[in-house]
């Protein structure tokens, strides 16, 4: 899952699902028909090289899709299938399909990896996802490491771990293009829902990724991102200014429910428990910080108050 909260797929320049379309030099973006308010047009599953070929975020377990993506390859040697995320609608196709093709699935790391220290204590305590569509069993026959090169007949894709709208969360970068997955996507920002997202890990990464920005991004979901940096800038500036206005809405004894109708007044109530993950990770990074207070303890049926200041 992915945006924070649009209103609904807008279609007007949506890529028609199961074309093959060229988007960067020797990348081909594959449409899945899944459009809905939490994936945009759908997902874009990506095919790199052009002779020995990446498939990255096959998508959803669609036959029309899979078929879509068995065209595109067109019988050229595959590598492997490349994961940014576990979420259903980048990663349920993985396993079949690389069965098929007969190569290894590699990702950042199982589901629950990479979260940050107060996420798995939240997840020890019994917190679940928000039915995000994690696919919770899943592991990697590879995990990749920070910094690794992937490399093939004409491409070489390195390793960036991006934590934050899920803590084993990949990008995959070379000067011309990056695969951002949901990490900087361009329709909207990222959900960011406990435990395994968390916002102090997604504002590091936005950090991280801007201090080597290729020269575009190419989404899991919308269209390429033309000025990434610019892009990256917008998204911290939307996570601190979401940041201040929960503060300054923030009074004794409110709850996630409560702050969640107050800020999002305008968003369709049908987006509301969506809209509920991302306020109580804000919650979760001010109370980390000493910002707020949780009583009895941090969760998201906490109350929730502004921390005294001396």
């Amino acid at each position: 899952m992915s945006a924070t909260l649009p209103s609904s797929p807008a279609q007007g320049n949506a890529p028609r699902p199961g074309i093959a379309e060229e988007v960067a030099e020797g990348v081909l973006r594959v449409l899945a028909p899944n459009p809905s308010p939490m994936t945009f047009w759908g997902t874009n599953s990506y095919i790199v090289g052009r002779r020995d070929l990446l498939v990255v975020d096959p998508g959803p377990d669609l036959a029309d899709h899979r078929e879509a993506l068995r065209r595109a390859i067109g019988g050229r040697p595959v590598r492997a299938v490349v994961l940014t995320h576990a979420h259903r609608d980048h990663a349920e196709l993985a396993a079949p399909l690389a069965r098929e093709l007969d190569v290894p699935v590699l990702a950042g790391g199982a589901a629950s990896d990479g979260r940050s220290a107060v996420m798995s204590r939240l997840a020890a305590e019994g917190l679940s996802g928000g039915g995000e569509g994690v696919i919770a069993g899943f592991v990697p026959d590879r995990v990749l490491a920070d910094g690794e090169g992937l490399e093939g007949d004409g491409w070489r894709l390195e390793v960036l771990r991006t934590p934050g709208h899920m803590g084993h969360h990949i990008c995959l970068l070379c000067p011309e293009y990056g695969l951002s997955g949901d990490h900087v996507m361009g329709w909207a920002s990222t959900m960011i829902s406990p435990p395994d997202g968390d916002v102090a890990q997604f504002l590091e990464s936005c950090r991280r990724l801007r201090e080597h920005p290729p020269a575009l991004l190419l989404p899991g979901h919308g269209p390429a991102i033309e000025d990434p940096v610019a892009r990256i800038d917008r998204l911290v500036r939307h996570r601190r200014d979401r940041e201040a206005q929960l503060l300054e809405a923030l009074g004794p004894g409110d709850t996630v429910s409560t702050l969640t109708a107050r800020l999002y007044a305008e968003v369709p109530p049908s987006l509301h428990p969506a809209a509920a993950r991302n306020v109580f990770a804000h919650l979760a990074d001010l109370h980390e910080r000493g910002l707020v207070t949780a009583e009895p303890g941090l969760s998201p049926e906490a109350r929730f108050a502004p921390a005294r200041t001396a």
